[in-house]
C-alpha cells in the first residue's frame, strides 16, 4: 500500500513538517499546501490518493475547499479526511459530506494519523496506474541509509580527532624543534582510523562525563524539536539536557524513546504534584497534608504515594507521563538556551522504574499544536504582569453557563488586582492552561487588560 501520494493542507508549518515525518516513514509520499488556496492549486498539478485537511485556515477555509473540490467533476472523487481541533466538534457535523470521508481529532498520534491513511486507501483510494518510486526511508532502504550516514560521520568524526591530536603535537614540539611538521605528518599517517578507533575503544569515555563527543549546540541555532527528532531516528541512549536562564530539563533517551524528563529551576506548576492533583487521586487539602507530614528525609514522592495507597503504580505511570510531555512542551517554547547529549550515560534508578518510553512524534504533535497557540495567545497576552478587569455586565448578559469549571475559576480570579502570574498560582493550574482561558475569556469580551496607571 506504501507509495501512494497524500497531500497534507494545514496552515501550520510544524503540524504538516510532522505529519510529513510520520507518514514518509509509513512509505507514503507526501506534499504540503499551507491552505485552502495552494492546496487547490497543488491538487490540479498533481492529483493525490488522499487529502489530510485542516478546517480553520486563512484565505480558504476546509469547508470552502471541500466546496471547491466538489464542484470539479475530475477531483471529486478524491478522498478528504479532516484534521479537527480538540473538542470543535468540525469532524462530526462534515463528515460523509463533500468528499470528506473521516476526521482525526487533533492531537493525535502517529500510529492514529498512519492508520486513518491506510484506512481510506483501502476503502476510497484507487491504486496508482504507475509504481510509486520506492521510499528512502522505509524498509532495507532505510537501514543501508543509516548505515551509510553512520559510516560517513565515524570516518568525519575520526579524521578530525586525528587531526586535532597531530596539530597539538606539532604545536607543542614547535619550540623544541624544527621536525615539529614533519612528527606532526607522522601522527597523522600513524592514527589511521583503525589505529585510533582502537584506542578509544580502549577507554572508558563515561569517566569524562559523556560516552562520546556530545551533540550539542544553541536553541537560536538549532530548534529543539529537530535535535528531538535526531535522537529518535538514530534509536539513542543517554540524556538530553536543555537549559536557560537557571533552568534545567533532563530528557532520558533509551533506543529513540523518551523514559523520563525531569527538571529544576522551573515553575512549580510542573512538579509532580499538580498532576497526582489534576488527577484527582487525592484531594489538594489531602496532598498538602501529606507534604507537611513528610519524613525530612523521604524516598521520592511518588514512590512515597504509591507505598501510601495514595496512588497505583499505573496511576503514578500517568501522572510521570503527563509530567514528562509537560516539560518537554515548554521547553520547545524557548526562543534561546543550550542543549547537550550525553550518549550512553545511565540514568538514574527512578528512571529506569519508570521506563515511560514515550514515542517522540507523538510528544511533538502535541507540543507543535501549544507553540502555535501560544504564538496566538501572546499577541494578546504578552507577559505574565498584565491585569485584567471583568467585563460584569457582559457577564450577566452571557451567563456563565457556556463556560466550563476552569474557565469560571480563573474568571473569579480576575479582580482588577491580580497578575496573570497570580492568577496561575492562585489557579494551581497550568500556565498554558490559564493563558488558554484568559485568551478566551478576552475573546468572548468577558474580561478586558487594566488600563495602566501613568505617573504625572
Amino acid at each position: 500500500m506504501a507509495g501512494e501520494q497524500i497531500l497534507v493542507i494545514d496552515d501550520s508549518p510544524t503540524i504538516t513538517k510532522v505529519v510529513q515525518l510520520i507518514l514518509a516513514k509509513a512509505g507514503f509520499r507526501v506534499r504540503t499546501a499551507p491552505d485552502g488556496e495552494a492546496g487547490l492549486a497543488a491538487v490540479r498539478a498533481d492529483r493525490p490518493t488522499v487529502i489530510l485537511l485542516d478546517f480553520v485556515m486563512p484565505k480558504m477555509n476546509g469547508y470552502q475547499f471541500c466546496k471547491e473540490l466538489h464542484a470539479d467533476a475530475k477531483l471529486r472523487d478524491i478522498p478528504v479526511v479532516l484534521m479537527s481541533a480538540r473538542g470543535d466538534q468540525v469532524g462530526e457535523r462534515f463528515v460523509k459530506t463533500m468528499g470528506i470521508v473521516d476526521y482525526i481529532t487533533k492531537p493525535f498520534s502517529p500510529e492514529a494519523i498512519t492508520a486513518v491513511v491506510q484506512h481510506t486507501i483501502t476503502k476510497y483510494g484507487a491504486a496508482p496506474t504507475d509504481p510509486a518510486p520506492r521510499s528512502l526511508v522505509t524498509g532495507e532502504d532505510l537501514a543501508a541509509t543509516d548505515e551509510a550516514e553512520r559510516a560517513a560521520a565515524r570516518c568525519t568524526a575520526l579524521a578530525q580527532l586525528r587531526g586535532a591530536i597531530a596539530d597539538a603535537l606539532a604545536a607543542q614540539l614547535e619550540l623544541a624543534t624544527a621536525a615539529a611538521p614533519a612528527i606532526g605528518a607522522a601522527a597523522r599517517a600513524a592514527l589511521d582510523d583503525v589505529t585510533l578507533a582502537g584506542l578509544l575503544g580502549a577507554v572508558d569515555l563515561r569517566l569524562f562525563g559523556e560516552a562520546a563527543p556530545g551533540l550539542r549546540g544553541d536553541l537560536r541555532v538549532v530548534p529543539l524539536a529537530e535535535v528531538l527528532q535526531l535522537l529518535q531516528r538514530q534509536d539513542q541512549s543517554g540524556v538530553l539536557t536543555v537549559e536557560r536562564s537557571g533552568a534545567r530539563v533532563d530528557i532520558y533517551f533509551r533506543r529513540g524513546r523518551v523514559d523520563q524528563a525531569t527538571a529544576r529551576g522551573v515553575p512549580d506548576e510542573f512538579l509532580l504534584g499538580r498532576f497526582v492533583v489534576d488527577a484527582g487521586r487525592i484531594q489538594r487539602p489531602e496532598f498538602e497534608a501529606f507534604l507537611d507530614a513528610r519524613p525530612a528525609q523521604p524516598r521520592l514522592l511518588g514512590q512515597q504515594l504509591v507505598k501510601l495507597g495514595h496512588l497505583t503504580e499505573a496511576d503514578l505511570a500517568g501522572c510521570l507521563t503527563r509530567q514528562s510531555s509537560e516539560l518537554i512542551y515548554e521547553i520547545l517554547r524557548w526562543r534561546h538556551g543550550g542543549f547537550r547529549f550525553a550518549a550512553g550515560q545511565e540514568p538514574p534508578p527512578s528512571v529506569i522504574d519508570a521506563g515511560l518510553a514515550l514515542d517522540v512524534e507523538a510528544v511533538l504533535i502535541e507540543g507543535y499544536r501549544r507553540v502555535d497557540e501560544w504564538h496566538l495567545i501572546e499577541r494578546a497576552i504578552d507577559n505574565f504582569d498584565l491585569v485584567f478587569l471583568r467585563n460584569e455586565d457582559a457577564v450577566a448578559q452571557m451567563g456563565r453557563g457556556r463556560l466550563t469549571r476552569d474557565e469560571l475559576a480563573v474568571l473569579e480570579l480576575v479582580d482588577g488586582k491580580h497578575t496573570v502570574q497570580e492568577i496561575i498560582r492562585r489557579s494551581r493550574m497550568g500556565s498554558f492552561e490559564v493563558s488558554k482561558m484568559l485568551f478566551r475569556l478576552l475573546s468572548l469580551k468577558l474580561v478586558r487588560r487594566r488600563a495602566q496607571s501613568v505617573a504625572v
